[in-house]
Parts: C-alpha cells; sequence; structure tokens
C-alpha cells in the first residue's frame, strides 16, 4: 500500500467552486503550543500530542477527512483544540467533497463562533448549518444518488473536557490505564454480514440529530478516532493491545511518534484485506491546564492596583478631572487624556490586592465589555493602550441612571415606560446572544443618556457559559446581583439562564410602572424555596390604574417563581408587554397555578377528612 499525505485529501478552490467552500488546511498536524501568547488569567496549558494518516487503500478515491487543530495564545483557552474525522459515503456521488467539505468548514465556522459561547453551541450551531447546506446541495440534483452525505465525528478538547460530537459510522476511542472505551455509538443497521446502512449522517436529512458527551480527561490518555476501513477489520481488543504496546514501547511521545501509530494502524488494516478509505487520528494528552492557587495569583499580579486617585492625579494619560463612585469594592472616575477625550476609568479597590477570585472577576469585566457590541450596551474603549496598572475605561456617558429616573417619574406614562424597555431589552438580548448572563440587572446598572439612548453598565456579575467551562482553583462567588432583583433560582443556587436576566428585568418593568416593586418588596427576605412560594402577586393595574390588564399578565408571567412557568426570552416577554392579548381577559386559569401553596393545603385537609371518615364509618 502507498502512503498518501493528508494533502492528497484537499480539493482546490476550482476543484469545488460548484459547492462554494474552501479548501482544507494546508497542514492537518498538529502545531506546536506557543507559551509565549497571552492567555485569560484563569487559564493553564493544555498540551497534547497529536498525529494523524489517512490513506484511499483498496479504492480509486479516498472519500475520508480529518483535520487536528492547535490554536495557540488565548483561542487554545477560549475554544480549545479540535480533531475532525469524515467518512463520505460511497452511494452518493457528492460523499468525497461533503467529507472534505465538513471538516475544513467545522474547523473553520467553529474557531470563527464567539469565544464566549460554549462548546455544545458553537458546535452544534455550526454543524446545524453545515448540514442544512449539504442537504441543500444534495438537493440541487434530483438523483439521490448524487447527494452529499458524509459521517463526522470530532472531539474539542477544552480546560479539562473532551466534548464529543458524533454521527455516522465512525468511531471515537479512549484509552486509559489499559483499558479501552469505544465512546461513540455507531448509527448504522446492518442488513446481513457484509451489508450495513447508515441510519445518520451529515447532508442525509434536514433535520440533524448529533451524539453529544463531555467528558473529563486525564493526563496520559489516548483518543483514538478511525473511519470503517479500520474498525471494519482491527477488533477492539486488537486496538486496545496496539495501545498498550504503544504506551510502553514510548515513554517519550511527540507528534511524529502518535503519526507513526497512526500509519502502522493503517498497514495493518490493510494487511486485514480492508476494502475501504483507511484513516485514523491519535490525541494523546500531555498536560492539562490545571494550576495551584499561588500560580494563579502570581498571574493575575502581573498589573499592581493603582492606588486611591482624586481630581489632578495621572494615571498613564489620563488625568482624573471628577471622582464618580467609591466603594469598598471599586473605584469610578472620569478621566481626560491630551486629546481632550473623556472617559471614564474603573480602578480595583486595594481591599482586594490578595482576593486571586476577584482581581480575575475583574479582569474579566474588561474582557466581557469588548465582546459585547451593542448600542445599547456601555462601550469599553481601551483597545490600543498599554496599561502600567490594573483598570479598564469606558465611554462617558451623560444623563442619568435609570433609578434617578425612576424618582422624577414615579409611576411613568406607559408610552414612555415601553420606550425604555425595548431598549434595555435590546440591551440584554446583546449579552445573551454571547452567551452571558448579566446577573446584575438592576436600575442603577441602567443609564439614560441626553439624547435618551438606554445603555446597560458594570459587567461585574457576568456569567459567561464558554469561560465558565475553563477550570480554575479560585473560588468564585456564586451569589453577585442585587437580592431585591435577583431571580429565585440564582439566590436558591440553581443552574441559571437567560431566564434569570428576564426575572429581574422584569422586576424593573414592574418597579417602572407600579412605583414600586412587586411582591411588596420582600424579594430580598426570602432565602428558601418555601419563600418564594409564599409571595403573593399584586396587580399592578391596582397602583397604576394606567396598566392595561393584558400587561399585567405578561408582568406576572415573567415574575414566576418557576423558570419554566415564564416566557422563553426577553424578546418574547417585551413582545406580550407591547402587544395587546388577542385572547379572552377571562380565561380560567387553575387554581393549582394561581394558589399553589392553598391548593396543596386545601387537598391536605380533604385527604385528611376522608382518613377520618373510613376511620369512623
Amino acid at each position: 500500500m502507498q502512503s498518501n499525505d493528508i494533502d492528497s485529501l484537499k480539493f482546490t478552490e476550482k476543484d469545488i467552486s460548484s459547492v462554494n467552500t474552501v479548501t482544507l488546511q494546508k497542514s492537518a498536524r498538529a502545531i506546536a503550543i506557543n507559551k509565549n501568547q497571552e492567555h485569560l488569567p484563569i487559564s493553564g496549558t493544555l498540551e497534547v500530542y497529536a498525529g494523524q494518516v489517512s490513506d484511499k487503500g483498496r479504492k480509486a478515491e479516498n472519500e475520508d477527512a480529518i483535520g487536528i487543530k492547535i490554536p495557540t495564545g488565548l483561542m487554545l483557552t477560549t475554544k480549545g483544540i479540535v480533531s475532525v474525522i469524515s467518512d463520505g459515503v460511497s452511494a452518493a456521488e457528492g460523499g468525497a467533497k461533503a467529507s472534505a467539505i465538513s471538516v475544513s468548514n467545522f474547523i473553520a465556522d467553529y474557531y470563527s463562533t464567539p469565544e464566549s459561547w460554549s462548546v455544545l453551541t458553537s458546535s452544534t450551531r455550526v454543524l446545524t448549518a453545515l448540514n442544512r447546506w449539504l442537504y441543500g446541495l444534495g438537493q440541487d440534483y434530483r438523483d439521490v444518488r448524487k447527494g452529499y452525505v458524509c459521517t463526522f465525528s470530532a472531539l474539542v478538547f477544552k480546560s479539562c473536557s473532551a466534548h464529543m460530537l458524533h454521527v455516522g459510522d465512525s468511531r471515537i476511542y479512549r484509552f486509559r490505564q489499559g483499558q479501552l472505551v469505544k465512546l461513540s455509538r455507531d448509527h448504522s443497521t446492518s442488513v446481513n454480514d457484509f451489508t450495513s446502512y447508515l441510519t445518520r449522517a451529515l447532508g442525509m436529512d434536514v433535520n440533524l440529530k448529533v451524539d453529544y458527551k463531555q467528558l473529563n480527561i486525564e493526563v496520559d490518555d489516548l483518543y483514538l478516532m478511525t473511519t470503517d476501513g479500520i474498525h471494519d477489520v482491527v477488533t477492539d481488543h486488537e486496538l486496545a493491545n496496539s495501545l498498550l504496546n504503544f504506551q510502553q514501547s514510548n515513554p517519550s511521545l511527540s507528534d511524529d511518534v502518535c503519526e507513526v501509530f497512526c500509519q502502522k494502524l493503517l498497514d495493518k488494516a490493510f494487511r486485514l484485506d480492508s476494502k475501504d478509505n483507511l484513516s485514523a487520528q491519535l490525541i494523546a494528552i500531555k498536560q492539562l491546564p490545571t494550576q495551584a492557587i499561588d500560580d494563579v495569583y502570581h498571574k493575575l499580579a502581573s498589573r499592581p492596583f493603582p492606588p486611591p486617585l482624586s481630581m489632578g492625579m495621572k494615571l498613564d494619560d489620563y488625568e482624573v478631572t471628577k471622582v464618580l463612585h467609591q466603594s469598598q469594592r471599586s473605584q469610578v472616575y472620569i478621566v481626560k487624556n491630551k486629546l481632550g477625550d473623556v472617559r471614564c476609568m474603573k480602578t480595583p479597590s486595594v481591599n482586594y490586592i490578595d482576593d486571586a477570585a476577584y482581581i480575575e472577576r475583574f479582569m474579566l469585566e474588561s474582557w466581557i465589555g469588548h465582546r459585547i457590541n451593542s448600542q445599547h450596551v456601555v462601550k469599553v474603549v481601551d483597545h490600543h493602550i498599554n496599561k502600567s496598572a490594573l483598570y479598564y475605561l469606558t465611554e462617558y456617558l451623560e444623563g442619568l441612571s435609570l433609578a434617578d429616573w425612576m424618582e422624577q417619574h414615579q409611576r411613568g406614562p406607559v408610552e414612555d415606560v415601553l420606550l425604555l424597555l425595548k431598549q434595555i431589552e435590546t440591551g440584554i438580548r446583546a449579552f445573551h446572544r454571547k452567551e452571558t448572563l448579566h446577573q446584575d440587572l438592576k436600575p442603577d446598572n441602567i443609564y439614560i443618556t441626553r439624547t435618551g439612548v438606554v445603555k446597560i453598565i458594570d459587567f461585574g456579575a457576568c456569567h459567561i457559559k464558554g469561560i465558565a467551562e475553563i477550570s480554575t482553583p479560585l473560588k468564585r462567588d456564586q451569589i453577585l446581583g442585587t437580592a431585591d432583583y435577583t431571580s429565585p433560582e440564582v439566590i436558591l443556587g440553581y443552574q441559571a439562564d437567560g431566564r434569570a436576566d428576564l426575572f429581574s428585568f422584569a422586576v424593573i418593568a414592574y418597579e417602572m410602572l407600579a412605583g414600586e416593586q412587586p411582591f411588596k418588596g420582600l424579594l430580598a427576605k426570602c432565602h428558601s424555596r418555601n419563600d418564594f412560594l409564599k409571595l403573593t402577586y399584586t396587580p399592578v393595574f391596582k397602583t397604576n390604574p394606567m396598566v392595561p390588564e393584558w400587561m399585567d399578565k405578561a408582568l406576572q408571567k415573567a415574575l414566576s417563581v418557576e423558570p419554566s412557568l415564564r416566557f422563553a426570552d426577553t424578546n418574547e416577554f417585551i413582545h406580550a408587554l407591547t402587544t395587546p392579548s388577542q385572547t379572552d381577559s377571562k380565561t380560567f386559569i387553575p387554581f393549582i397555578q394561581r394558589n399553589p401553596i392553598k391548593f396543596w393545603q386545601s387537598l391536605s385537609v380533604a385527604l385528611l377528612l376522608c382518613c377520618l371518615y373510613l376511620l369512623l364509618s
């Protein structure tokens, strides 16, 4: 068998211009990690060895495609390492192109998704779009044999986890401490001993169901990915023996050693008379991004805390013109540079100079601000500044906070309130598009400029799904918002999603319309689930008769203690709040939903009476 380099799988732009895609990377080999690149302060170093080989085998054309990408710098921390293997379905004439497209486009598009997105969100959105594109290409031909169909298996190694995505009959194995485990499940059905058909694949159907798993990884783990040309003739027992021998005979691994293993595996499958294309990838975990707390603090403390500043003092190119805010946790100043640019500067409090978790969160505020792009979110504007200390700059806003506006507009006109709420919702949605929860929505963190533009400020309590996947030895705060506006699930320590911000948003909306907080201001006193269930909702139109009943229904739903009873997102809530209900205002609402406490109390009394009656009869 003649071995072909991975480059033999590449299509040129001219070859595939009809399907409007791009070529695979010139080298799919794992590239070296550049340890000098900047990382997030919470990162460590994830290092792997990787090798891969693909060959057409006894077939005239290689319809397999493989790719591994190990980015450098910050991308290694926020997005991780990707390994992909795909096998074009021979019965579809576009199978070879489909596999090449799936590998190249998945890698390119995955790394183009926001860094704040989780692996699951990034990968599933890319795969959904890729599947529909391949399916659409196949529909351009009215012959199913010309479809663009392929298997797809990928591993994304991020921090201390491996995220598996799989559809088709390629396979993913893990070899740990002498034990081989098949992580993937074949999506195929056998007709007889010699024939089987795929039940799931990319491009086969407009709707795609992908197997997803998140797995913990350990140092010295081996992850093997193969197409059916190998595992149809090489048994799992033989694979386990080969991997054990590989580990024992190679105490010092390298990318080249991993590639040699893949080549030997292909040679073995060829000798066993495999009649299909042959592809294998091997990834060995060398080092995980685990750090001691002292190591994390050392990295975080690379920039000094600035001292408390006063008017006339300078920090770098900026002079303080006014002290806006000082608290135990931070300081905010109005500053101006030589060009006359006016900015807001936020600095950390020296009270937390030894608190690594606090420093990490402060640094993440700037990181988040750079990635949220909305007219209704305050902009971080220190992209090109070489800083001598720890701080960040935002645009300067002239106007007043929503809290001040509410003091001036008790039970504000409904039309004016709705105009402000629409802008607030747009800002919240900008966070949620980046899979980021604000977690501290309140009137003090919402600003109204002199031109009437609403801006959400303060990123200090944000939860970023993609960053939360990165391991850290730091003990982070669990509840960071303000109790009067924080959702029950956050207070109780449950897992929260965008509906937590929706609840806070609804509290603000109620307060703007009613002139007081919902539930008679008792939210902050709730510390258990039972406390929340005892809350009584007061219709907003009882304090502000100008609010229509259908608007109150939207508020009541958004303020449900149970997240599942709220709207799906803030956009749905604002639509209900601004659109008159078409349903009868007297629509029956079950007693269990109107007052669950009284329902269960009444039911208990009824059951007790029944028991007494049975005992006495």
